[in-house]
């Protein structure tokens, strides 16, 4: 078991290398603004309700003979206008700070790269002592003096107390409290139920759960003293399912119920709280290797025992890890996620919830939510079990 976890974390912090150099972000692709649209979605609504309201008082009151679609534009042209004023205001970067875990992975790597770029105190947390990280000392390297390095396991109580008090002691000059905590630390179990060992199973609950859970207890104190925020990566997965990855799907669902609740709890206090629910590469895929997913096969087969492995085969085991394979021979699409969180950290109203997906993982993600199971999994189910 303890090989089986050390090569997950040899798997994350070589996958950030893969490319070379860290410090080069992939180009950005094309990307559709899904967080804008979901803020214009609603006032559209209003407006087309507001316009045949207001048209028709005009008509009875005799005052004008303006049409509905007059009104309605009208509205419209005003309500775009407000509504992406209030999107795009952001706040100053001077004189707050952001914690991020889990930075041994490319994207919370870069997303504190860029926060740092604009301003803010970063205090980067690896789950791996500082000086045994070559993320680390890159991230060093190429960020200014603000940037602060945390060894930040969020399964140990005493590494989230240590760096709790680390960063009460290193505030901001002027900052009465901790800006944002945005959580990027995961650990991803693959396999279908019965395959995981339970340890497997309770060391993710541990990581992805529980571990921010803790985290968000201890520094939340500090957050709503600046009156900031809190931000969760989770996945669109939450509201997929997906063949050999239930346990992620579960613990990410279980993330965005907890921080929905939490969002709630701290409406009053004005704190905010986010989730960025990312699309296929996220959380995950950034760090998958196809040397390490089939060594960690191996390691999950000689664990079953025998009736297991006669009754699901060698073939139909080997086909089901590898199903994810595609997403390591590949640079994983960071671009739409890293601007999602960085708006969610930077805006002044930030929204509850993020999407940055694909369309056609849109598309998947509201037929798992709106079409009778049934005929969900006759499109997406037992024939297209490993296309995931």
């Amino acid at each position: 078991m303890q090989v089986f976890d050390n090569n997950m974390r040899r798997a994350s912090r070589r996958a950030s290398l893969r490319r070379g150099s860290i410090s080069a972000l992939p180009q950005k692709s094309h990307e559709i603004p899904w967080d804008i649209f979901e803020r214009l979605f609603m006032p559209f609504l209003f407006c087309q309700a507001a316009a045949i309201v207001t048209s028709h008082l005009l008509h009875a009151l005799d005052i004008s003979s303006i049409s509905t679609f007059a009104v309605f534009v009208w509205f419209a042209l005003a309500t775009v206008g407000a509504v992406l004023f209030y999107h795009f205001v952001k706040v100053s970067a001077s004189g707050k700070g952001v914690l991020i875990t889990g930075c041994e992975a490319p994207l919370a790597w870069y997303l504190a790269k860029k926060l740092d770029d604009l301003g803010f105190t970063v205090y980067a947390g690896f789950n791996t002592p500082i000086e045994e990280s070559d993320e680390a000392k890159i991230l060093k390297e190429e960020t200014s003096g603000r940037m602060k390095l945390l060894h930040l396991d969020v399964t140990s109580e005493k590494t989230i107390l240590e760096a709790a008090r680390y960063v009460s002691q290193h505030l901001p000059h002027g900052a009465e409290g901790l800006w944002s905590v945005v959580h990027c630390a995961h650990w991803i179990a693959l396999g279908e139920l019965e395959w995981i060992p339970f340890a497997v199973l309770r060391k993710s609950l541990d990581l992805n759960l529980l571990g921010s859970a803790r985290l968000t207890q201890i520094f939340l104190p500090l957050v709503r003293r600046a009156h900031g925020r809190v931000v969760f990566l989770t996945s669109g997965l939450n509201r997929v399912p997906s063949p050999v990855r239930g346990i992620q799907c579960a613990t990410q669902a279980a993330v965005d119920c907890f921080a929905a609740c939490l969002r709630q709890e701290m409406r009053t206090r004005g704190v905010d709280v986010s989730v960025v629910a990312a699309g296929e590469f996220a959380p995950g895929n950034g760090w998958l290797n196809e040397t390490e997913l089939r060594d960690q096969a191996k390691q999950m087969w000689n664990q079953l025992s025998s009736e297991q492995k006669k009754t699901y085969g060698e073939d139909y085991y080997e086909a089901a890890m590898t199903s994810v394979e595609k997403y390591s021979r590949q640079a994983a699409d960071i671009q739409p996620t890293l601007r999602v969180l960085i708006d969610a950290v930077t805006r002044t109203f930030p929204m509850a919830r993020y999407t940055p997906v694909t369309s056609s993982e849109r598309l998947q993600i509201f037929l798992a939510e709106h079409l009778a199971p049934s005929l969900y999994e006759s499109l997406y189910g037992e024939q297209k079990k490993f296309v995931y």
